[in-house]
């Protein structure tokens, strides 16, 4: 469920940027479900987290709520977000990774060798430059999925001491204040006015389901199944994704976008039998 409201963050975000810039869509965003969480552990009563959780709880909010969407925002100015999903095959290799640091799992070197074919295959395709991209929009979209992968892990762990939906509603909270003041200022000089009706549907998409929704199923499957064998299932987005992109956004999916989504899903799947 979390990788079916994943696969339309990208597109989403594509359609936001096209009106909104990435500094206040980021902060507005992470506002709006800071907002929503917030009313969601006052109205369920739950308890302050301790200080050693509010330490993994900055890292998760730093990574899920800040980072990776300020950099896939700045990333997708450079590029479409069907290529953007070729790279999203990367974050099951970036997840298992910092589930190794983070988490102390250890898959075996199998899980490693179809994870590096993988990663070839979406290096091997940003050279291509398919999809009308720019080494800045490939560069900022392979540190988006090192830092989302960070995020994952780091929330995973949290998830088996306060809960799935927890996690990602303390981080969101945490980001209120600063959301606020980065919403003031990068404020739109002309108004709000400017910005069209498939920019607001893009920002609605990110902010509840992308922000909060999703991440309730996915902290609490991470932690159930294990980081690196459960992120696998992180497959099925570019195959959701690029479908989206096509049919809402108009964009070309070509055969090299679709040969490379192929061979870095072939070698999570193998990567994921071995995990």
């Amino acid at each position: 469920m979390a990788v079916i409201v994943f696969s339309g963050s990208m597109p989403a975000t594509r359609l936001a940027v096209l009106g909104i810039s990435p500094l206040l869509l980021t902060c507005a965003r992470a506002l709006i479900a800071g907002l929503l969480a917030a009313l969601l552990l006052a109205a369920l009563r739950q308890p302050l987290p301790t200080g050693r959780q509010w330490q993994k709880l900055s890292v998760v909010a730093g990574c899920c709520v800040i980072g990776f969407p300020l950099l896939s925002a700045l990333a997708l100015q450079h590029m479409s977000s069907a290529r953007s999903l070729v790279f999203m095959g990367l974050l099951p290799l970036s997840t298992a990774i910092f589930g190794v640091i983070r988490a102390g799992e250890r898959p075996s070197p199998a899980f490693w060798i179809f994870a590096l074919i993988g990663a070839l295959a979406v290096g091997g395709f940003a050279l291509t430059n398919d999809g009308h991209s720019s080494a800045a929009g490939d560069g900022l979209m392979i540190l988006a999925i090192a830092v989302c992968g960070l995020g994952y892990a780091e929330g995973a762990v949290l998830t088996r001491e306060l809960g799935g939906w927890q996690v990602i509603s303390w981080a969101l909270a945490l980001c209120i204040p600063l959301a606020a003041l980065g919403a003031i200022q990068f404020w739109p000089q002309a108004g709000l006015g400017t910005i069209g009706t498939s920019s607001w549907l893009g920002l609605a998409y990110v902010s509840v389901f992308s922000m909060l929704v999703g991440f309730i199923f996915w902290y609490r499957g991470l932690s159930l199944g294990g980081i690196a064998r459960v992120g696998q299932l992180q497959l099925l987005q570019p195959f959701l994704g690029l479908g989206l992109a096509s049919v809402l956004l108009n964009e070309h999916v070509s055969s090299l976008m679709l040969a490379a989504t192929m061979v870095v899903i072939g070698s999570v799947a193998g990567a994921k039998r071995f995990a």
